[in-house]
């Protein structure tokens, strides 16, 4: 019985029996409709007649085929498919109670680790030009005296090049390894005035290993002046930025430490004066995705979230009053004869007062 050849272009019947390798001329190819023009991919004949393109004979010899071509999806075959389809369930978890955070919230007893700081060039620059670095000496050694007794745990060693971190009485008998002089900064290269191991990476500066040995400092010298600074921040969905506005910061006697809620800013800058700082943060922070940018005009600290999300402010209410209750009772135990805390030229700190006009949206004067 004859069968039909469904090989395109070719559309005849023949006898299985005598199939041969020449009895069948076909198009292997797949219809070409472009600018008007009909054909087939396989061969170059193109028309514009559709009669004409139907009519091409096939191009290539070969076996007959009675084996029908697989028809297309229809519409109705493909919109039951996408209906039948699982859909994915997506769920989106709410912000945290304020009592769930609080049970969650890591201890403010954890060690803090010092920050990795990154300084400009226009820093490194405006130091060179200034010479700031030969005012301000670094800490000589052997000062782990009888203050070390009142030294608190965590504390860094003021010694410059040193890094080691205070955890008892039993880290008096250490020895410092430090550099007993003071940074230079001369026509791009970077180094310490006793040992004069010049670099101009100012990341391996920082890292040099210190010269002399000696004794811990852990309370450092009392000559500096102690100021308020200008602060702000910012959030994005998973990072917070605080910034001081201290002039001419002086990266190799400055520190920012901090565990994942706790935050310990110590800034030294221009002018001999120091600004301390300790913030216990809304959230919780990833201190390994924390870092410090120095500017010539501020100090950046750019802290991870643990979890994206908005805070709604950078500290906790209860601490900052707490904190500052230390700070007036620190002040009021002061010689009677001595001057009350500086506010720096670009001194505005914030204020609780100032927290309460905004949420208020009533400007102050």
């Amino acid at each position: 019985m004859a069968s039909l050849c469904y090989n395109k272009g070719c559309g005849q019947r023949f006898d299985p029996e005598h199939n041969t390798k020449d009895s069948c001329l076909y198009h292997p190819g797949v219809p070409i409709f472009h600018d008007a023009l009909k054909g087939w991919s396989c061969c170059k004949k193109r028309t514009t007649d559709f009669s004409e393109f139907l009519s091409i004979k096939g191009c290539t010899k070969g076996f007959h085929s009675k084996e029908t071509p697989p028809e297309p999806f229809s519409q109705e075959e493909t919109s039951d498919k996408l209906k039948a389809k699982p859909v994915e369930e997506l769920i989106i978890q709410g912000p945290k109670s304020a009592e769930k955070m609080q049970r969650e919230r890591p201890s403010s007893d954890e060690p803090r680790q010092l920050l990795p700081m990154k300084v400009s060039r226009s820093l490194e620059q405006a130091l060179e030009k200034l010479n700031l670095s030969s005012k301000d000496e670094a800490p000589e050694g052997g000062c782990a005296g009888a203050a070390a007794a009142q030294v608190r745990a965590g504390t860094t060693c003021k010694n410059a090049a040193c890094k080691v971190i205070y955890q008892g009485p039993e880290s008096n008998t250490e020895v410092c390894t430090f550099h007993p002089g003071v940074p230079v900064f001369h026509e791009g290269m970077k180094c310490w005035s006793c040992c004069r191991v010049k670099t101009t990476d100012f990341s391996a500066f920082l890292e040099q290993p210190g010269c002399s040995s000696g004794r811990h400092c852990w309370t450092g010298k009392g000559d500096k002046k102690a100021v308020s600074c200008r602060q702000d921040w910012h959030q994005t969905s998973s990072q917070v930025v605080v910034t001081v506005y201290a002039k001419n910061p002086l990266p190799t006697l400055s520190s920012v430490k901090a565990n994942r809620t706790v935050l310990e800013v110590h800034v030294i800058f221009e002018g001999n004066k120091i600004f301390q700082a300790e913030l216990d943060l809304w959230g919780v922070i990833e201190i390994e995705k924390s870092f410090v940018s120095m500017v010539p005009t501020k100090v950046e600290i750019t802290l991870c979230k643990a979890s994206p999300g908005s805070w709604a402010r950078l500290e906790l209410p209860q601490s900052r009053s707490h904190s500052r209750g230390d700070q007036e009772e620190a002040a009021s135990a002061e010689e009677p004869g001595a001057e009350q805390e500086e506010d720096s030229d670009d001194s505005l700190s914030w204020s609780e007062e100032e927290d309460e006009e905004l949420e208020m949206g009533t400007p102050s004067n």
